[in-house]
């Protein structure tokens, strides 16, 4: 069976933490008043939330054979298929702990059995119509994705904002940085600015995450901007993650891009209400109900 979309990249346990009174200094202890465990990592998010939206997903990457089999499970019931995941011996699933207020998170991470991802995912034979990648950018390995014949979208993350990147983005058909990324990529501190740079370096399409602003793209040359719904935001893990799964199930279904940027934002938005990158993310029926 061909797939819908192929996510590939680094596969983590989300240790989710919030309702401080205040961050500890250094020697002291503060008590979190809510806790998740949750799947994590933008492969993964991204991943869950489209197979909510009725794609049929697969996933490539790499988990610790010791505790990796909560996180497959977590996956495998999302409807994602693991098929492509490589269990690690020696090693433990990449951890993140996420410290949250609701208006922002602070992450410790522990990438364990995701130094095997690459080869995880050379390795991976699903086909598939696009590959969403969320790991370091391989411009190799992209090119060979882009000769079996899928279109690409790649969310790097901020440690991978640098010259790979830009070496990569003539590989992929949409590039979703945030605004710190874009801009670290860039040096502009203006959306239109850094979406035209980006332009310049190859990209063919990029969609600038803007947070509680939104999102922001080129659409044939001209700055399109679109407002996220209001929400009263619990976590925002994930969040990105969860724009990317909205607007590539609008891109797969030749929505125009005004329709994508939409459903993104709502996806994005939705999925800060509840602890956890994908416990909050909209169902199908409320995102027809809202956006009809």
């Amino acid at each position: 069976m061909k797939l819908d979309v192929l996510a590939a990249g680094e596969l983590y346990i989300d240790l989710v933490m919030s309702g401080f009174d205040r961050l500890p200094e250094p020697g002291q202890e503060c008590f979190a008043r809510d806790f998740r465990r949750e799947p994590g990592g933008g492969a993964v998010i991204t991943a869950l939330g489209l197979a909510k939206l009725g794609a049929q997903v697969g996933i490539a990457g790499a988990v610790g054979a010791e505790d990796g089999g909560w996180l497959l499970d977590r996956i495998s019931r999302g409807g994602v298929d693991i098929s492509a995941v490589r269990s690690v011996d020696g090693e433990f699933t990449g951890t993140t702990l996420s410290v949250s207020d609701g208006s922002d998170r602070t992450l410790f991470t522990y990438a364990g059995a995701n130094g095997k991802a690459r080869d995880a995912i050379a390795g991976c034979t699903l086909q598939a119509r696009h590959l969403h990648w969320a790991a370091p950018p391989d411009p190799e390995i992209l090119a060979r994705f882009r000769e079996r014949g899928m279109s690409i979208s790649l969310d790097i993350g901020f440690a991978h904002a640098d010259a790979r990147c830009l070496a990569a983005l003539p590989l992929a058909d949409l590039f979703f940085p945030n605004e710190v990324e874009a801009e670290r990529l860039t040096g502009e501190k203006e959306p239109e600015a850094m979406l035209r740079a980006l332009a310049r370096a190859g990209a063919r399409c990029v969609v600038v995450k803007l947070g509680p602003r939104g999102a922001a793209m080129l659409d044939d040359g001209r700055l399109l901007c679109a407002q996220p719904p209001s929400v009263t935001a619990v976590d925002t893990t994930g969040a990105g993650d969860c724009f990317n799964a909205g607007f590539l199930h609008a891109w797969l279904r030749s929505e125009p891009p005004a329709a994508c940027l939409k459903l993104g934002n709502f996806c994005g938005a939705l999925s800060t209400r509840a602890l956890g990158g994908i416990a909050g993310f909209p169902a199908p029926e409320e995102i027809a109900w809202h956006l009809k």
